[in-house]
């Protein structure tokens, strides 16, 4: 297992579509801060997308086909918790921009500072400085 001090290195990525793929992409890249890494498209279709977390890891998409070709839930049904050290930059960002506020930023009693946040789409986004638990030595 790839570790940083202890603490596991993101292997895991969500992935999530979108009816307006490019939408979603730019209001993420733009508004929230993650970075466009790939965009694959065929037109207005997003056949696949990365967009990276600057702190590290990062999401794939693309645009959901209501002929049910890709096999994936439907969009707006994603929930993804994002780690950084800059939460409350990032919630002053999104909070500027308008963005629907979910759970507001707060100091939580399992010590993590957090906020959660819901996209265009619908999908939920927790922002928050908690890196995990470190994973006990092989």
């Amino acid at each position: 297992m790839n570790t940083q001090n202890g603490t596991p290195v993101p292997t895991v990525w969500p992935t999530l579509l979108a009816d307006d793929a490019h939408a979603l992409i730019d209001f993420l890249v733009e508004t929230v801060g993650f970075v466009r890494t790939a965009v694959y498209a065929d037109g207005d279709l997003v056949v696949h997308a990365q967009l990276d977390w600057p702190e590290g890891g990062g999401i794939m998409l693309g645009s959901h086909r209501p002929d049910g070709s890709a096999i994936a839930q439907p969009p707006g049904t994603c929930g993804s918790y994002v780690v950084t050290d800059r939460v409350d930059e990032v919630y002053e960002r999104v909070c500027r921009a308008g963005v629907h506020i979910v759970r507001e930023l707060a100091e939580q009693p399992y010590g993590n500072r957090e906020f959660s946040m819901a996209d265009p789409e619908g999908n939920l986004w927790s922002f928050g400085h908690y890196r995990g638990e470190p994973t006990a030595a092989a």
